[in-house]
């Protein structure tokens, strides 16, 4: 794995990966998680961007991973989006970028996009939620099954009980491994038990866990945002989009979905046999993608 190296971001500590390809001026790429993940999603691609002639960065957001705790108690997709720009263009000084999102990474990188326009030059963005425009997606299937749901229901509504519920390191990481096995969000046989485990043991802490549903809770109630997103259509950022089509939580409909959200697109790819974690699930795939359309 890469040196975990860390900067003081809008109040907290926020940890991330950088490797550099050593050619002066490189592209900059920007890999950012979603739930319940952590920069470990992106450890399949970031030796081979680099390879290709990239600089990557992989940060864990506010609340997740090896990254400190928000002070202002706020994990909604603008407070990420903020952090995301502190950290690479004030911080890092990367004036332009590409960036990958999927899953809360995905209406992160969107956001991001949206209000740095001059900042974010590409998009990559897989199998994560879109804004819903009801006239152009109309005749489309725009919500996923309902059973598959609840965790959603649950986490952004009573957050507070099923944490309280999830007493024990055990109980949290085992809450989590579902979400790579039998919750069907992968394909089928995608992470073995261990590679779940690898995945899950970062939420083992309570305090962790538990603002890792902020995002969901910013969905429910406007008071847990710190202002209202930009979220919406995009018709400027080139826009590459995958969709790892045995994915049984994001809409049956995502690609049809994202020809009518980004006006300017590569796609969209579906990957048969890929489900929602595309960098772990098809990371040669992602890779030859964002070499072709970011470099």
């Amino acid at each position: 794995m890469p040196e975990v190296l860390r900067r003081s971001v809008n109040g907290f500590e926020m940890a991330y990966w950088h490797v550099r390809c050593g050619t002066d001026g490189a592209p900059v790429v920007v890999c950012v998680h979603g739930w319940p993940e952590t920069k470990l999603l992106y450890s399949r691609v970031v030796d081979p961007l680099v390879a290709a002639g990239f600089d990557v960065v992989v940060p864990d957001l506010r609340g997740f991973g090896d990254s400190g705790l928000a002070p202002d108690g706020f994990y909604d997709i603008v407070s990420h989006a903020r952090d995301l720009h502190t950290l690479v263009h004030d911080g890092l000084g990367a004036q332009r970028v590409a960036l990958v999102g999927g899953d809360l990474g995905g209406p992160v990188v969107q956001e991001a996009a949206l209000r740095w326009p001059e900042w974010v030059r590409r998009m990559v963005v897989f199998n994560s939620p879109l804004p819903y425009d009801k006239e152009r997606m109309q005749g489309m299937v725009t919500r996923a099954d309902p059973s598959t749901a609840d965790y959603f229901v649950r986490q952004g509504t009573d957050a507070d009980a099923l944490g309280a519920e999830l007493d024990t390191e055990d109980k949290r990481v085992a809450y989590v491994e579902q979400f790579y096995g039998p919750r069907l969000w992968a394909h089928p046989g995608a992470f073995t038990p261990d590679e779940a485990r690898m995945h899950a043991l970062p939420f083992a802490d309570a305090s962790k866990l538990r603002a890792s549903f902020g995002n969901y809770e910013s969905a429910f109630d406007a008071a847990k945002r710190v202002e209202r997103p930009m979220l919406g259509r995009n018709s400027v950022t080139p826009t590459l989009v995958y969709f790892g089509t045995s994915d049984h939580v994001i809409y049956p409909d995502f690609d049809r979905m994202a020809g009518v959200v980004f006006d300017v697109i590569d796609g969209p790819h579906r990957l048969d046999g890929v489900g929602h974690f595309v960098p772990w699930e098809a990371p040669g795939v992602l890779v030859e993608g964002v070499t072709r359309f970011c470099l």
